[in-house]
């Protein structure tokens, strides 16, 4: 099953949107049909373009629309005229109107059913990102929680290391001093003193 794209629309996408739309109006066919040709087109759900139609691209083309509607009304006239139709073909050949056109139909069943199937593939596409933000968001805390623990564990061997330092340096500091007390007792002419490098070195009086 393919994945469904989510990405931003380009200004060549709205066209196909536009120019299928207008088409299916003209030719008395439903929006829905539109949105489901244009999905397929470019892999997207028919709920995107839905969307996608009514909260953008049906603005920019009020006129185009009315104009649509127009022919449409026109060639059902002439087809009404070339060959009379049994009720129940008029019937089947109505036009069924998305939840957000402008003229005023009857709510049917049909269009309910259609219109709450179209939402339905819309908050599925909610659910799905909200899920994936959710295991994104769960795989960040996961991975802060380890960065703590590990810089924990550097902080309390970085002090050991310190208390290790310092203790050696109070034991050759001793151990200094012991010798330099050794050797004036022997040689009291003769000191020591430590040198830039931490090493000993004998100084004559």
């Amino acid at each position: 099953m393919s994945i469904a794209r989510q990405d931003a629309w380009t200004h060549d996408e709205d066209l196909l949107l536009a120019e299928v739309v207008l088409r299916h109006i003209r030719e008395g066919s439903t929006q829905l049909k539109a949105f489901e040709e244009v999905g397929k087109q470019l892999s997207r759900t028919s709920a995107a373009c839905g969307f996608r139609w009514n909260s953008f691209v049906r603005k920019q083309y009020k006129s185009g629309i009315e104009l649509a509607k127009k022919q449409r009304k026109e060639q059902a006239v002439l087809e009404t005229d070339a060959e009379p139709k049994p009720i129940a073909a008029l019937e089947d050949h109505k036009v069924e109107q998305a939840p957000h056109e402008d003229e005023k139909d009857s709510i049917t069943l049909q269009k309910v059913i259609l219109y709450l199937t179209k939402m339905d593939e819309f908050f599925q596409i909610d659910n799905d990102e909200k899920e994936r933000i959710s295991e994104h968001s769960l795989y960040l805390e996961q991975e802060n929680l380890r960065l703590q623990e590990e810089n924990t564990l550097l902080r309390e061997n970085l002090k050991a290391v310190e208390e290790d330092y310092r203790a050696l340096m109070q034991i050759m500091e001793r151990a200094r001093k012991l010798s330099v007390q050794e050797d004036e007792k022997t040689n009291p002419k003769v000191s020591f003193q430590m040198d830039k490098n931490g090493n000993l070195e004998r100084v004559n009086k």
